[in-house]
């Protein structure tokens, strides 16, 4: 066999058998569906949408005020989509990442970084105070260079972090080794305002807290129309058609996430994207000795196309990310949720960064849409005079800024003026992506100008310094 055909094998190899279904969702403890809405009602807050960012809107209104009368409207069933299948990395980060942070809200970097450290800090009290085994692990997160020309960017980001009384730690190639062994490792920076979780059962969890505290929850039931009713004793009200009936509400949080937004104007403002991720089978003792990661610490690499991977309870490694895919026209399709190539693709990249595990298999690999904005992280507003609220484009890092998102849209329906809305984060908007067909030819030029990027030694090109100078961008 040649060495070119040698690496493609072993992938093969390595993923012979495995499920097309997310790890996550493939649980015991997975809760039965609940049932839709049949008819016509009326709340005072409707939801619309069962992962992270309705659910969280959910539980905090009646935390906040006890007894509300709260509706969530999922088209599925809770946590089916992007917070039941992601990769459980909950980081303090609200505008993903440090350096995305920096260069956009330098004047407000602290109060984000202060905010998102205490919405960390809350919501592993929710996770203890409920009860909800997911195996949160607050140890932190790695982020390791790979490239020689990665390095010197570890100690200057780590001295702009303390500029804001942000710590991070540098690694050397030994310490970071010393943690976790790769032979690809040349550094790296610890964050300790990160953790990991099952996010499938973070989700449930969110949903059995809501139940339990009078939240009448209707899975299996999409929103087709928002509007203002303009008949009956509900004239005036928000009113929100369903395949199941039509709800009626005072207040309306829109959580949908990558699919269609019901209100038209947010329909250029963000893009879904395909992201994948591969489970291996449980690691023997001899393979956990080999790499070390005691401390299971959530890990990224420093490219642009990155890779994300951390271990599981049962000694597993999730190992996900490199390819962002964008379908012509923000396709969905069932079928873009396997995707061999890219898995082939993970499989020898992870050979490549863990050798030592040599003839450890896949068990499972899925994939799946999340949004994506030109400023990479979430952007909200609010519609109806006030009477909606929405949270959107949280670029792959939102299991924990959709809590943070929750309590924006709440502050923003009841018309309070917090530190929160007094955010630019939150103030401002992200420019919007182009129609097709330049929406598709931009993105198309963004991935192949990263990749050649990665390959030559970080330098951009013109398109892609053309973008920064914009503020635009394309991400996972």
């Amino acid at each position: 066999m040649s060495p070119a055909v040698e690496p493609a094998a072993r992938a093969a190899r390595a993923l012979a058998g495995a499920s097309p279904v997310p790890y996550w969702l493939d649980d015991p403890a997975r809760p039965d569906p609940l049932p839709a809405l049949a008819g016509d009602t009326g709340t005072d807050l409707l939801v619309v949408g069962g992962g992270y960012l309705g659910l969280w809107t959910a539980l905090l209104a009646v935390t906040r005020e006890p007894g509300r009368d709260v509706t969530l409207i999922e088209a599925e069933t809770c946590g089916h989509a992007a917070s039941g299948r992601n990769g459980g990395f909950c980081e303090a980060s609200l505008t993903h990442g440090f350096g995305n942070g920096l260069s956009r809200w330098p004047d407000e970097l602290g109060t984000l970084l202060r905010l998102g450290r205490e919405n960390l800090e809350a919501i592993g009290r929710t996770i203890a105070e409920e009860g909800i085994d997911c195996d949160f692990v607050h140890a932190g997160a790695l982020s390791v260079a790979t490239l020689p020309e990665q390095v010197a960017g570890l100690a200057e980001e780590q001295a702009e972090a303390a500029a804001y009384g942000h710590r991070l730690t540098l690694l050397d190639a030994a310490q970071v080794r010393a943690r976790v062994d790769s032979p690809t490792y040349l550094g790296a920076l610890h964050d300790p305002d990160s953790a990991v979780l099952e996010p499938a059962r973070l989700a449930w969890g969110l949903r059995g807290a809501c139940l339990r505290r009078g939240v009448k929850i209707h899975e299996g039931t999409r929103a087709l129309r928002l509007g203002r009713a303009e008949h009956g004793t509900v004239r005036g009200r928000m009113q929100v058609r369903t395949t199941g009936g039509t709800v009626s509400a005072r207040r309306v949080v829109l959580a949908t996430n990558a699919f269609r937004p019901l209100l038209r104007r947010l329909r250029l403002m963000t893009v879904p994207v395909y992201d994948y991720a591969l489970m291996t089978e449980p690691l023997s003792a001899e393979q956990r000795a080999a790499i070390g990661w005691a401390g299971r610490e959530g890990i990224g690499d420093r490219t642009n196309q990155f890779h994300y991977y951390r271990t599981t309870r049962d000694g597993r490694i999730l190992w996900g990310g490199y390819d962002a895919i964008y379908h012509y026209a923000s396709g969905l399709r069932p079928e873009h949720d396997q995707r061999p190539e890219t898995f082939a693709l993970l499989a020898e990249h992870f050979a490549e960064t863990f050798p030592q595990l040599e003839g450890l298999r896949f068990t499972h690999q899925w994939g799946g849409v999340i949004d994506t904005c030109t400023r990479f992280t979430a952007f909200h507003g609010t519609a109806y005079d006030g009477e909606v609220a929405y949270a959107l484009g949280f670029t792959g890092l939102g299991v924990a800024a959709t809590r943070f998102a929750a309590e924006v849209a709440l502050d923003q329906v009841a018309g309070a003026e917090t530190e929160r809305t007094a955010l630019r984060l939150v103030r401002e908007r992200p420019l919007p992506f182009p129609p097709e067909p330049l929406r598709w030819a931009g993105i198309q030029a963004t991935r192949w100008s990263l990749a050649k990027a990665d390959a030559n030694g970080g330098r951009e090109n013109l398109w892609l310094r053309t973008m920064s100078r914009l503020g635009l961008g394309f991400d996972s």
